[in-house]
């Protein structure tokens, strides 16, 4: 399994988010229960972005239980009558993903908040607990937890051992100054004469290494350069020596909020999948293999995305570019020899 976070190097599998914990095997052996941003939720309600410390807004969503969905789920969980949700956040957060808020207490951010909106479709009361990254895997191997939401990357080897429903796009993206014109496009031919900033070791510095080569073969240039520090890499962005950085999606979405007020706001300038060319990366929820949970749970999200409260929640985060049409149950993932 890769091994580090897009602060601290962004490897194959595996985006911003999920690896964050995985620098901290043997500080947290195991999840703890946290409060999950529900305290004043009335029935029929859930509140995403709630002490979110500005990397969302607020939102308050209509979800009930659907019967026709609930019902699919397995006798056990029902019996139960809770989601027993497991985030891999320990011990320092992902914002926006995954973090303690404002409060100083609360779990929130994006992966919590939509755990949350899938356990009100199916009915369930949402227990959400804490984990490193691997221990979140061992709470969900040994059944203490249902489902993993925590940026969990979609590949052929976690589907060995694991059930998948899809619920967003596995993007990496670009950050410029919000005053600048340039796009992305999807097309790495628009970096020609550029100069992009990239973290060292990560999945977007390999990806943009080949453009470059590509490039150099076309007789176009294109300037990579690696800074030692995030605030390091802003401050060149700031400062016009870049033209923009090259960094996990939902990392770009988070800055874009906290630079909105600030003398130099930042946009993204497009976004592209975190598998290459060939295949869209996907996050997913993931339970255990053949537990019967994947199925009602990808239901649930389809009827999210139907209804709307979908798009709400991916607003108020600022990932609507990370959307999905639908939910799929063990979609195509991140392939054995890049996984």
């Amino acid at each position: 399994m890769p091994t580090q976070f897009s602060r601290r190097g962004l490897t194959r599998g595996i985006t911003a988010a999920t690896a964050v914990a995985t620098l901290a095997t043997g500080l947290a052996a195991c999840g703890g229960d946290s409060d999950a941003a529900t305290t004043t939720d009335t029935a029929g309600t859930v509140t995403v972005g709630r002490v979110s410390n500005g990397a969302a807004q607020q939102t308050a969503l209509k979800v009930s239980e659907v019967k026709s969905i609930s019902s699919e789920l397995p006798a056990a969980v029902r019996k139960n009558g809770s989601l027993r949700i497991a985030v891999g956040a320990l011990p320092d957060g992902f914002p926006p993903l995954a973090y303690i808020g404002s409060d100083q207490k609360t779990l929130t951010g994006a992966e919590p908040d939509f755990g949350r909106l899938v356990a009100a479709v199916l009915g369930l009361k949402p227990q959400v607990s804490n984990y490193t990254w691997e221990n979140m895997f061992v709470g969900i191997d040994s059944g203490k937890a249902d489902v993993g939401f925590a940026n969990i990357t979609d590949t052929e080897e976690r589907k060995k051992k694991y059930d998948f429903a899809s619920y967003r796009k596995d993007n990496v993206g670009f950050e410029v100054l919000k005053k600048s014109t340039w796009k992305f496009d999807g097309n790495y031919e628009n970096l020609a004469g550029k100069t992009v900033a990239v973290d060292n070791g990560t999945n977007q510095e390999k990806i943009l290494l080949e453009w470059q080569q590509k490039l150099k073969k076309e007789g176009k240039n294109l300037t990579v350069k690696h800074y030692a520090s995030k605030n390091a890499t802003y401050l060149a962005l700031t400062g016009g020596r870049v033209d923009a950085y090259f960094a996990a999606n939902p990392g770009v979405a988070y800055h874009v909020t906290q630079t909105a007020k600030s003398p130099n706001p930042t946009r993204s300038a497009g976004t592209f999948s975190g598998a290459g060319a060939s295949l869209q990366g996907l996050i997913a929820a993931a339970t255990k293999k053949d537990s019967g949970l994947a199925k009602p749970i990808a239901d649930a999200i389809d009827y999210l995305i139907e209804n709307g409260q979908y798009a709400k929640w991916l607003k108020a985060y600022n990932l609507s570019n990370e959307a999905v049409a639908k939910s799929e149950v063990n979609p195509p993932g991140l392939p054995l020899d890049n996984s």
